[in-house]
This record gives C-alpha cells, sequence and structure tokens, in this order.
C-alpha cells in the first residue's frame, strides 16, 4: 500500500501558501506554476522508485517459552536487499498478553545490508501468545511516499509462571546454600526420618544419633545419617475463582500462588515425593501424582495456562473431586486467598480433607490492605480506611484460627514472600514426620 510520506503533504502546503500573491503579478504566476510541475515531477519520480524498489524482509526470532512478568528479547532481523539505504519504521504484532515500549521501531538499514533489532517484551499473563505479521514503512528516497506491507511469519510463544524462584533455588542446592533464599533445613528428629547411612561423630551431633555398637567396633564415635522418608504424595489444589483474580504489585495474586506452587512441587520433587496438581472454582483439572527428574517439565506443562474465573471458589466441590481421586494419605496444600466473611462453607469441607489427609491452607495476604494499615491517619476518610482494613484482617485472623483449631495447618503470608515461606513450610512438615 502506497501513502503519502512524511514530505508530501508539507511540501504541498507551502506549495499552497505560495500561491496567493500570484494574483498581483503574472511573473509570479508562472515561477509558482512551474515550481509545482516540478514538484509534480518529482512526487511522480520518487513514486516510481518506490514502487520499482525491493520490499525489506521481516524475520522474528522468539523464544518458546517465556515467564509472567520476566523481560524477555524478541529478535527482529530486517534484510534489505536494495544497493542504497533505506528508512523504515517498523511494528511487530505482538500479543496483548505481552507488554513493550520499544515499538515502533524506526531506523535506516544499509544497502544490501541487514539491521537487528532487538526488542524488550514483558508478558503479563500466562498462556499461550500468538504474534502476527511484522508491519513494515518504508520512506521513499525523497519522503514523499511511504510503502506499508506486512513481512515474516507468525509465531507462537508459550508464557509459562514465573519459575526463576525455582531456577534459583536450583543453582543454590547444586552448591548446598538454600538459605541464600530462606530455605531453611533444620534437623530435627522425627518420625519421618529414615536410616541412610554410617558416618564419623561430628561436633553437634546428638547422643541419641551415635551408634554405640559400631563406636565398639571402630574405637572411635561414629554417628547415624537419616534422611526424611520418600516416596510421600503432595497434593497442590489451585484455587482458580475471583479470590485471585486482583493483582498485587507487577503481578496477579493468582500467579504469585503459582510461584509459590512450583517452588514447593521443585523441593517435594527433590526430596523423593510425588506431586499432583488439582484445580478448582470454576476450573476442574487434574494432574496425577508424579515424581522423577522428569516430572518438573510435567507440571509447568500443566500450570502455564491456568486462568481464574468468575466463579467462587467451592471449597465443597474441591474436597468431594479430592477424596474421590486421592485414597493414599497426602499432604494437600490450598493455595487461595481467605476472607474476612469465611465460614462454614469453607472450614467444614476441609474438615473433611483433613480427616484423611495432612491439610494445609497457604492463604495470600493482600499488601495493599497492609499498607492501609501502616498509613498515618489525617482525615476521617483515612480513619475509615484504616478501621476497615483492621476489621478486614481481624476476621481472617478468626478464619485461620478456626481452621487451626479444626487441626488444619495454615499460612498467611504476603505475596512476594509466600513461595520462600510454603517452602519452608512444607520442609517443617517433612521434618517433623507430620506426614
Amino acid at each position: 500500500m502506497i501513502l503519502p510520506g512524511p514530505r508530501l503533504l508539507p511540501a504541498l502546503a507551502i506549495w499552497c501558501v505560495l500561491g496567493l500573491p500570484c494574483a498581483a503579478s503574472p511573473v509570479i504566476f508562472t515561477i509558482w506554476t512551474g515550481a509545482g510541475l516540478l514538484l509534480g515531477a518529482a512526487a511522480a519520480g520518487d513514486l516510481a522508485a518506490t514502487m520499482l524498489r525491493r520490499r525489506v524482509k521481516a524475520e522474528r526470532r522468539v523464544d518458546g517459552r517465556m515467564a509472567v512478568g520476566v523481560e524477555h528479547e524478541v529478535e527482529i532481523t530486517l534484510t534489505n536487499t536494495n544497493r542504497k539505504a533505506l528508512k523504515v519504521r517498523m511494528t511487530d504484532a505482538i500479543p496483548d498478553r505481552l507488554e513493550s515500549a520499544d515499538f515502533p521501531w524506526t531506523g535506516a538499514i544499509p544497502g544490501s545490508g541487514h539491521t537487528m533489532v532487538a526488542a524488550r517484551v514483558r508478558p503479563s499473563s500466562r498462556g499461550e501468545a500468538h504474534f502476527g505479521l511484522i508491519h513494515l514503512e518504508e520512506i521513499s528516497p525523497l519522503g514523499f511516499w511511504a510503502r506499508r506491507h506486512r513481512s515474516g511469519a507468525p509465531s507462537v510463544t508459550l508464557v509459562y509462571p514465573d519459575y526463576g524462584p525455582v531456577l534459583r533455588l536450583a543453582l543454590l542446592a547444586m552448591s548446598h546454600r538454600e538459605s541464600q533464599m530462606g530455605i531453611r533445613k533444620r534437623n530435627r528428629p522425627g518420625m519421618s526420618r529414615e536410616f541412610r547411612q554410617l558416618r564419623d561423630y561430628q561436633d553437634g551431633d546428638t547422643l541419641s544419633r551415635v551408634d554405640w555398637k559400631a563406636t565398639s567396633r571402630a574405637l572411635h564415635l561414629v554417628s547415624r545419617d537419616y534422611e526424611e522418608q520418600r516416596n510421600q504424595t503432595v497434593i497442590l489444589a489451585i484455587d482458580c475463582g475471583r479470590r485471585l483474580s486482583a493483582r498485587d504489585g507487577e503481578l496477579a495474586q493468582f500467579d504469585h500462588c503459582l510461584n509459590a506452587a512450583l517452588l514447593v512441587a521443585y523441593i517435594a520433587l527433590k526430596q523423593g515425593d510425588q506431586v499432583g496438581v488439582m484445580a478448582f472454582g470454576g476450573s476442574r483439572r487434574w494432574l496425577p501424582p508424579v515424581k522423577g527428574s522428569g516430572a518438573m517439565p510435567v507440571i509447568l506443562n500443566h500450570l502455564y495456562d491456568y486462568e481464574t474465573t468468575g466463579a467462587p471458589g467451592d471449597f465443597s466441590e474441591a474436597a468431594e473431586d479430592l477424596l474421590t481421586r486421592v485414597k493414599r494419605r497426602a499432604m494437600v496444600i490450598f493455595c487461595t486467598n481467605l476472607r474476612d466473611g469465611d465460614g462454614e462453607h469453607l472450614t467444614t469441607p476441609l474438615r473433611l480433607v483433613r480427616a484423611r489427609h495432612l491439610t494445609v491452607v497457604a492463604s495470600l495476604r493482600e499488601r495493599e490492605v497492609m499498607d492501609s494499615l501502616e498509613k498515618p491517619v489525617t482525615s476521617l476518610r483515612d480513619a475509615w480506611r484504616h478501621a476497615g482494613a483492621a476489621r478486614y484482617l481481624a476476621g481472617r485472623a478468626q478464619v485461620l484460627e478456626t481452621l487451626r483449631a479444626g487441626g488444619v495447618i495454615t499460612l498467611d503470608s504476603p505475596a512476594d514472600t509466600l513461595p520462600v515461606a510454603l517452602g519452608n513450610l512444607y520442609l517443617d512438615i517433612k521434618q517433623q514426620g507430620l506426614l
């Protein structure tokens, strides 16, 4: 498509303005007419050169996987097969779930050469992201015309939850530095600990760990080394209802919960346990428990397109579905956001699950509500806001206390610290032998 360029309309406007004094003198009229013919000839020649010129080609290279909230690069290569350089304005048809401030891009492509554009994009939601064709606008040599066309090919990338914390923990774990992420490994004796091997006594070992028979044979202190039981089951029950649809910082509360679930899944798989995933609240999906080195990609592929719905989180339906699917005793972790009005419709089904499984409720605490309590009160409006936040948190605390009284383990944590807090809770449960 050929359209007027950045210089054609200004040139015509100047030519028209210069025609105002033509009525005063025939000489001026003759000069003005000649200038118009010269302008028309230049525009016609510029149009012909534009139509005869070969089109710029564009090629996109995009990662097949992206993480929500994490900045990625999309590389676009622009190739000019003409001998002369071209000025191009380029815009990529990025999906709605991706955000970028690097488009449109304007620059020159050398003759018989290419230019690579590295654009930064940040996914705002998970799922499949479809790129369309690349839109190009080539400016003519004199700037009178612009040729618009599309090039390249459609692309698809999968936007996953942010598994950065999981990858960082994996790297730290290789060097035995889990504590740098806040993951604590406490040495507590418990029913879940199994004998692993004998080793030389070390400072700090308790007397209960000394193997006296081996000590008498070796003539020096020998301690027993233990490890947590393996092959246990962890079920991650994700609330896909409207409770987690609001945003907390750059991410939605739902994405914070998915990040926490991923971190717990990684730690559990590393401990030798098997992990299953269940969705409830307007979305009923199920991943049977998996384990082993290839289980983490399976869980990622299952979770990447989870979305919140407008339906309420039906815990009764979730409990019925869970008790039907999981017969063996397991640790069931409900990832949700408790409200101050939650009552019997929440506590009753969780107590039913508690009768068969170890039940954990990990509730995300909104940062905005916490900030409302810390803001100074200088007006009646501020007082109402402060009182409302305090009442809301008091109601949530009462719900959590009711759940704890019924034998349900609870966790109430801000969104940014929820992954590490839930990971530590899992390790504490394992080391105390509660499962």
